[in-house]
């Protein structure tokens, strides 16, 4: 009896071996699965801030790409917040590293010198129907891209989270690692710059009335 046992042992090992692989392989192509389903809506949102934080639709591409490695390999730790913010702060963390390891000259996406408070900017509400909104979904209009690409990265990456990303006070603040009234200070001189910014482009326009 005992040589029967261990005739058949490998053929036993063996089987097992190729049952657990294959309970592994199903576990990972559903959890890839779960993971497009979560996270691939988003796909759009992710593109359009690396594009505004990176300038350059290549280098933008790289960076949702590596963006959406990094979360699936730690999806199985993922457990909030929402979807979108999550993603959104890998990115983040994945176009700031890009550009510490080229050594460029940006202003770090916390830079806060001289930054006003939110106690400062008492009128800091947006209107409902807020021009800058209104703008800034006008996406396909390359002079309104100009315009948010030329803000300072601070400010250029809290107006696109809250007009393009359609972020809340609250999920901004958890993105960029600052305070709610930081988000709301920047957002305030965001607004202020862009309508800066619109008038000085509609005086300089050809045809414009001085």
């Amino acid at each position: 009896m005992l040589d029967r046992l261990q005739q058949h042992q490998p053929t036993a090992v063996w089987t097992a071996g190729r049952d657990t692989m294959t309970d592994d392989a199903n576990a990972e192509q559903e959890r890839a699965r779960r993971f497009r389903d979560a996270a691939l809506p988003y796909l759009d949102d992710a593109f359009t801030l690396a594009r505004y934080l990176m300038r350059n639709s290549a280098d933008a591409e790289d960076a949702v790409q590596e963006c959406y490695l990094r979360a699936l390999r730690h999806f199985d730790s993922y457990r909030g917040p929402a979807m979108k913010p999550w993603l959104l702060t890998i990115l983040r963390n994945v176009c700031n590293a890009e550009f510490a390891r080229r050594g460029k000259g940006e202003i770090p996406a916390d830079y806060s010198e001289d930054e006003p408070t939110a106690g400062e900017l008492p009128m800091w509400q947006e209107p409902q129907a807020s021009p800058e909104a209104v703008l800034l979904r006008l996406q396909d209009d390359r002079a309104i891209r100009k315009l948010v690409a030329d803000l300072p990265p601070p400010f250029r990456e809290a107006i696109v989270l809250r007009e393009v990303n359609d972020l809340s006070y609250d999920e901004i603040a958890k993105v960029a690692g600052v305070p709610v009234g930081t988000v709301m200070s920047r957002l305030a001189r965001a607004r202020a710059m862009l309508r800066a910014a619109w008038r000085g482009a509609t005086v300089t326009a050809p045809g414009a009335s001085p």
